[in-house]
């Protein structure tokens, strides 16, 4: 059988909660908002598949430069490049200084 390459190959430790972690996230996740221009690292949550932005961003730091419907658009620096990443905010830690 030929390997897969779907979005999500290669995470299966990366997208894997502790023991103490299981189960459905809480809402405070859900309900949490930013602003334009605020900071936030991706921490994906694995029981929630929608709004996941992909594996290779997991621990990335970006800037939040808008919104999409309850989705947020940031600006996200890989390698010389600057990417645009949706990412509902379950996925999102607010950075502090």
């Amino acid at each position: 059988m030929p390997t897969s390459n779907g979005e999500k190959c290669c995470t299966r430790y990366k997208l894997k909660k502790t023991t103490r972690e299981r189960g459905i996230s809480p809402v405070s996740k859900a309900i949490q908002e930013f602003n334009n221009g605020q900071m936030v690292h991706i921490d994906i949550d694995p029981s929630v598949q929608k709004g996941m932005p992909n594996a290779k961003f997991q621990g990335r730091t970006g800037k939040i430069i808008g919104q999409r419907g309850r989705a947020y658009l940031l600006k996200v620096k890989d390698g010389n490049a600057l990417k645009d990443i949706i990412s509902l905010p379950q996925h999102l830690k607010p950075q502090k200084y």
